[in-house]
């Protein structure tokens, strides 16, 4: 091993096409917006560290080939790495890869520590000098309209005159201005391995390499770009007003690159191509918090509610709901919203959303009669169908959040629910610093009890009497319960006469007595009080951490219902269940909220 790959000032290099071990051949291509011959595919391979390297596949190329000429590139073993493609693990096939699309290199059972080498590539490896391909190129077959795509033109030739990006000193991840021609910005840029806790974070916020638990333990480092994307793609005919966003490889010596994991800033300044979302930038007058919530238009708060429904968004606040003036007059006047920042949506189980508009009293006027059309028309299976031709990368756990999200919304919306009372039912209550399960979670927690419910009495099975079966409930910590819960990293054991105590289904009270049931359980403490939400107080919050280990900065987070361990079988009949036991509890949040009213009526001066 070269000696070299321990010098941290080795850890990130600019990075272009690798020239082929194999062939000894630098083929180029898709330049000026050329297709790579036929039969060929290129990909871009992110290391855990997020080093980028750009690689042109044969036809006969496989997982095998690949990792060699990695290794040749990177001067260090990959034989115990994996090269993964969302939750695809490529052992041998890559069939499934597209051209152009984003992999990520990982050792197993790695732990590092300071003095560890990082797999970044060697000096002769690389092409260098200025990186040859075109400055932005827009990843895998997205459907991003022509506008992006006249963007990224737009900020190329700017570029190429010499008007630079410009870093954003706020925030917790590395974020950055890209200007037009006339030094106008138009395009924000987050690279993926400079998000928050990612090797390359400019704000002093790592610790985690790539594929890791993030910022939100649901959501793992690097993975919140796609997020970016996929928000976008599912706002359907601009509903909701979201910026045109895709995903790119871009390349520019303004990027950070961190020397080693400790995350010290090196000072040379290098071309580094990086794979980033790519949004669109949108003047605007003020953020929410700026501004009286009081003034914002029904119609507005309710569009941005049906997608942060949709898409589980655990971090809606005031600061990433831009506000516009449409009328040019003071604070009070006509305006639009424009949200933005959808990086911790989709999560990978079901969380704890943070939604601001949640107690806006825009949010408890009923739906209007096109926006109950716009959600009795969203299709979910055929949103995750969608994503799975354009972001393949997105893990199927999120699209199964996809799924129960947008059932929720469509069923609670014809049941007569407001966009409010839909937020509460999947908002978890908290106290004395603990997490409860909300009210969905609860329904989901009582649909996978059926599911093992079923399979007890199912005549494949030959044990009688108290049958038990066991689901997982991914936490973080494990804690029995009375009732015989074992919440952490374990499985939850219940016979099936315990079962048939808590769960009774096509009755009201199945989802009630539960749910009291699960209240009286230790849902386990959490190493910090619950903060409203992850990002808008983050900044200030993390921000006296100085160098902390990325585990001891990000907040202990309860999951409680896990979804991605199901098979295809018991997937369709959770979903079954699952709708089943919606109605119940949408006619207990109704009675709540009849109760709420009445008791705002009666006032809290009466005297009894």
């Amino acid at each position: 091993m070269s000696r070299k790959l321990n010098s941290p000032i080795q850890t990130q290099m600019a990075v272009s096409l690798l020239k082929s071990p194999l062939t000894g051949e630098f083929h180029e291509f898709n330049k000026m917006g050329m297709k790579p011959p036929v039969g060929r595919r290129r990909v871009f391979v992110q290391t855990e560290t997020g080093c980028v390297l750009g690689l042109e596949l044969d036809r006969s190329d496989n997982a095998h080939t690949v990792k060699r000429k990695l290794q040749v590139a990177l001067n260090f073993p990959t034989e115990e790495s994996s090269l993964t493609f969302g939750d695809l693990v490529l052992n041998n096939d890559l069939t499934s890869v597209r051209n152009d699309s984003p992999l990520l290199l990982t050792r197993n059972n790695f732990h590092r520590s300071s003095s560890t080498p990082c797999l970044s590539p060697m000096r002769a490896d690389l092409q260098q000098g200025r990186d040859e391909t075109s400055s932005i190129e827009i990843l895998g077959n997205s459907v991003c309209s022509s506008f992006v795509r006249q963007m990224a033109k737009d900020i190329t030739k700017a570029l190429k005159r010499g008007i630079d990006p410009v870093a954003v000193n706020s925030g917790l991840g590395g974020v950055y201005f890209f200007k037009n021609i006339r030094g106008d910005s138009v395009a924000i840029v987050k690279p993926t391995d400079e998000e928050p806790f990612a090797p390359n974070n400019p704000k002093g916020f790592v610790g985690k390499a790539l594929g890791q638990p993030g910022l939100k333990r649901s959501v793992r480092v690097g993975e919140t770009g796609y997020r970016e994307v996929a928000a976008y793609l599912l706002d359907k005919d601009g509903f909701a007003n979201v910026p045109p966003t895709a995903l790119v490889k871009i390349s520019h010596s303004i990027f950070n690159v961190n020397n080693g994991v400790k995350g010290s800033k090196r000072m040379e300044k290098v071309l580094v191509s990086k794979i980033a979302s790519l949004q669109q930038f949108i003047s605007h007058d003020y953020d929410a918090s700026e501004h009286g919530t009081s003034s914002f238009p029904v119609s507005a708060v309710h569009r941005i509610g049906i997608l942060d429904v949709r898409i589980l968004n655990t971090d809606r606040h005031s600061g990433n709901l831009l506000v516009r003036k449409l009328d040019g007059v003071g604070m009070f006047g006509q305006v639009e919203l424009i949200p933005i920042d959808h990086g911790l949506c989709l999560p990978e189980t079901l969380e704890d959303p943070y939604f601001e508009w949640i107690h806006w009293p825009q949010a408890s006027i009923p739906f209007s009669e096109d926006e109950l059309k716009y959600i009795a028309n969203l299709d979910p299976f055929e949103d995750c169908e969608m994503l799975r031709r354009e972001l393949p990368m997105v893990r199927e756990a999120s699209l199964r959040v996809l799924v129960l999200c947008t059932i929720l919304l469509k069923e609670a919306a014809a049941y007569g629910l407001c966009l409010a009372e839909i937020g509460e039912m999947m908002t978890r209550e908290v106290r004395a610093g603990d997490e409860e399960p909300s009210e969905i979670e609860v329904v989901c927690l009582e649909a996978r009890s059926l599911i093992g419910e079923k399979e007890a009495e199912s005549p494949r099975s030959d044990l009688g009497g108290d049958v038990e079966f066991q689901f997982d409930l991914d936490c973080e910590e494990n804690i029995t319960s009375p009732l015989g819960f074992t919440l952490g990293n374990a499985r939850c054991h219940l016979s099936k006469k315990e079962v048939n105590e808590i769960a009774i289904p096509e009755k009201m009270g199945a989802v009630s007595k539960l749910s009291m049931s699960l209240k009286s359980t230790l849902l386990g403490e959490k190493s910090q009080k619950y903060q409203k939400h992850p990002g808008a107080r983050a900044e200030s919050g993390y921000a006296s951490s100085g160098h902390r280990s990325a585990e001891e900065q990000i907040p202990a987070s309860t999951s409680f219902v896990k979804l991605s361990d199901m098979s295809e079988e018991e997937w369709k009949i959770f979903l079954e269940k699952y709708q089943e036991l919606l109605y119940p509890a949408f006619a207990k949040r109704k009675a709540i909220t009849l109760g709420q009213n009445l008791r705002q009526r009666l006032g809290t001066s009466c005297q009894f």
